[in-house]
């Protein structure tokens, strides 16, 4: 039996891009492309990438470039191209720009990797995956944003600081919209198990999730040139293992809902299972009124979002 290599496609080699290949290799998930205008950062990094494989005993490959005729039928492909937030930026003031670049990555993605999950990271979220998914014309299984792992494991990273507790024994989620309007679900929280509300008090859970929909503007406003890449990258690389492997995890990722919490035609962050096909089922839960009243907050939120694109020639 022929055992063929996995492919995976990751566009834009700046940091959240090059780092989400370096997971990806490092997690051996299959030979990683990295594509980016600009030839030479993608060569560069993904030979440097290559060279640190003997050191750390992987065996993917990794190779950079500029042209999509590389990167044909790739089973995921990541989109991070787009320019990053700068202090004081909210993730809307990037629209028009980031519309234009998504628009021109993902006819290079349709004409090369047809059969592909998309998986888009770009900002503005939300908005981004509706461009994407315009241009691509793939089913909704196969155009997914990543928001939702990267705030729920803010939440999750903030909860064990708070607790000093393992990162690993704390579930937690985030849905709606991803940015101000993101709704943590601390109901839906645990600790080994056992719900958050019976660990801390609940001044202490409103004040992590307060930080958790700041999470992207705190370390923005430290870093001063650029925004969060580690975590980000994490995220989606996470999203893509599920997917090479048929794993059936319950993540929480922006889906194009058809119908689910009253949604159509509208990306949201919401519980997803993803498997081989991609994002095979919404898992929709019974929200109380407050967490209703969050999630309209923030479908109005990526509503508002998606009028501002229609508007935009891109």
């Amino acid at each position: 039996m022929q055992h063929v290599r996995k492919k995976i496609t990751v566009v834009g080699a700046g940091f959240v891009g090059s780092t989400c290949a370096h997971w990806a290799a490092a997690k051996e998930l299959g030979d990683v492309f990295l594509v980016d205008i600009n030839d030479g950062a993608a060569k560069g990094k993904a030979l440097d990438l290559f060279e640190a494989s003997p050191v750390e005993g992987f065996d993917s490959k990794v190779t950079g470039t500029a042209d999509y005729k590389d990167t044909a039928g790739s089973d995921v492909v990541i989109i991070t191209a787009g320019l990053p937030r700068k202090p004081g930026m909210s993730r809307d003031d990037l629209l028009a720009t980031n519309a234009k670049i998504m628009k021109s990555v993902c006819e290079g993605v349709k004409e090369y990797s047809p059969n592909a999950v998309v998986i888009v990271v770009s900002n503005p979220l939300d908005a981004m995956a509706f461009v994407a998914k315009n241009v691509l014309g793939f089913p909704r299984e196969r155009v997914i944003g990543m928001a939702g792992i990267l705030d729920g494991a803010r939440f999750r990273s903030f909860i064990a600081e708070e607790a000093n507790v393992s990162v690993k024994d704390v579930q937690a989620f985030v849905l709606g919209g991803h940015g101000d309007t993101m709704v943590p679900m601390p109901r839906h929280c645990s600790i080994g198990g056992v719900p958050l509300t019976e660990m801390l008090s609940q001044d202490r859970i409103d004040a992590l999730v307060d930080r958790t929909r700041k999470g992207g503007a705190e370390i923005v406003g430290l870093l001063k040139t650029g925004s969060a890449y580690y975590a980000p990258s994490a995220s989606a690389v996470q999203m893509a293992e599920a997917i090479l492997k048929d794993q059936k995890r319950i993540l929480p990722c922006a889906a194009y809902l058809q119908g689910e919490y009253g949604v159509n035609d509208l990306f949201l962050g919401v519980l997803c299972k993803l498997g081989g096909k991609g994002m095979e089922e919404v898992v929709e839960i019974q929200l109380n009124e407050t967490e209703k009243a969050g999630l309209q907050n923030s479908i109005n939120a990526v509503n508002d979002l998606v009028a501002a694109l229609e508007k935009l020639d891109y």
